[in-house]
């Protein structure tokens, strides 16, 4: 055989290594995979949290779920053509939680890098919250700087961003991590805590039930409430449906109206947000 005859067939092999070696992989990447698995199973596994209402509500007597991220989940599930199934978590839990194939979607979450590494935040938020503190009747607070003092002790719940936010803005505090909110709220209740660190609905709820202040400090945080997924192949197009989900949610009102709403419907007023806030 010639030179130029070898130099042929040994581009000819190649090229065929290369297409053996690319097919496989090529037919295992279905964008649609999860979608796939999801409407296999007939079930959306959601993640719900006790204490956390309006976004969680359990009734006590039948152990049936509902608020508004509830509301919003099932409308998720409705469009796949399967049933919502909750699976009782905390905030803290949610990464090991997708990791074991517990749940497949998580909603009013925000990006957080540690749980970045195995899970997938849409960018297009739901919502936008900001972070507020509640703390004893008489006693607002108007900066974050007034509670960065030795002599201030904070509550938040573990592994929240909540968390990531009191360590990072009040390195100074005492800064004490509890499992969920009710709990949080007995530190303050009891008198160990001077303020405790919550979305600014979160704080609007608990003063329904709770006597205390209010308060929105400066500099205002704004809080991103967003989707997530398990990191795993074949998720793209779970995303790309979840995204287009979002955003018609958004442009067309419907979000906003749902959480005005729920709030509303739960006696919340909403008139002592900041003029400058919106969601």
């Amino acid at each position: 055989m010639s030179f130029f005859g070898n130099i042929l067939r040994a581009c000819a092999l190649g090229a065929a290594v290369a297409v053996a070696a690319w097919s496989p992989a090529t037919a295992q990447e279905n964008p649609s995979a999860v979608i796939d698995e999801i409407r296999a199973s007939g079930e959306l596994k959601i993640p719900v949290m006790v204490g956390e209402e309006p976004g969680y509500i359990k009734d006590p007597s039948t152990g049936t779920w509902s608020g508004f991220y509830v509301d919003f989940l099932t409308d998720v599930a409705n469009e796949l053509g399967v049933k919502v199934t909750p699976v009782e978590t905390t905030w803290g839990n949610l990464a090991a939680d997708f990791q074991a194939n517990k749940i497949d979607v998580a909603i009013g979450v925000n990006p957080n890098p540690k749980r970045g590494l195995v899970v997938d935040y849409l960018w297009e938020p739901i919502f936008t919250d900001a972070w507020g503190v509640f703390s004893p009747k008489g006693k607002p607070v108007a900066t974050w700087a007034e509670l960065n003092t030795p002599e201030k002790t904070v509550v938040v719940q573990k592994g929240s961003t909540m968390q990531i936010v009191a360590e990072a803005l009040l390195p100074k505090a005492k800064i004490t991590v509890v499992e969920d909110r009710n709990l949080a709220i007995m530190e303050l209740q009891a008198g160990r805590a001077d303020a405790m660190i919550q979305s600014i609905f979160d704080v609007l709820q608990i003063s329904k039930q709770v006597n205390g202040e209010v308060s929105v400090p400066e500099p205002m945080l704004r809080n991103p409430a967003t989707l997530a997924v398990a990191r795993k192949p074949g998720n793209a197009g779970f995303i790309n449906f979840l995204t287009n989900w979002i955003q018609q949610q958004r442009s067309l009102g419907l979000a906003q109206g749902r959480l005005a709403k729920s709030w509303e419907d739960r006696g919340i007023d909403l008139s002592i947000l900041p003029s400058n806030f919106s969601f």
